[in-house]
């Protein structure tokens, strides 16, 4: 499984608003905290806007807010705002896939994948990040043997 840059930078965007409170903060200082491109962050916080993640304000003291609480807001909800569904194959949705012969179970497994990636994504808020207090199943997760392990093509 790949994380786009843009999925990537949209979480950091959201996590740093989850953690700066509750007035609005400028593109340029999510931009700048995070390091992410101002100009891609700005496309970036238009997705959000109209996934209701972020609102946003005008103004000399305007920019951008979560437009609920961020224990509110799951890391799911972010990443499907910017790329939309979390799993898919060949742009379709894992349920929908029908393979024939040998193949046949495949469609399970990559149904079992996108419930894998929900295990996670859809149970960790931005709050949860911003605190730095992870679910305990996330925490186990990253304490597997192997997790931290990379492989190889």
């Amino acid at each position: 499984m790949r994380t786009t840059a843009k999925a990537d930078y949209a979480v950091r965007a959201a996590v740093e608003l989850a953690g700066a409170g509750d007035g609005p903060v400028s593109a340029e200082h999510l931009a700048e905290a995070q390091q992410i491109p101002v100009n891609f962050l700005e496309n970036i916080l238009l997705d959000l806007r109209r996934a209701g993640i972020v609102d946003s304000r005008r103004g000399a003291g305007g920019g951008y807010l979560l437009a609920k609480p961020a224990d509110e807001i799951v890391i799911a909800d972010v990443v499907r705002a910017v790329e939309g569904p979390l799993a898919s194959v060949r742009g379709l949705s894992p349920d929908a896939l029908e393979y024939e012969g040998s193949a046949t179970a495949l469609k399970d497994v990559w149904v079992a994948l996108r419930s894998a990636v929900r295990s996670v994504l859809e149970h960790v808020t931005l709050a949860d990040v911003a605190s730095g207090k992870l679910p305990a199943h996330i925490t186990k997760l990253t304490k597997e043997p192997d997790a931290w392990v990379r492989r190889s093509r």
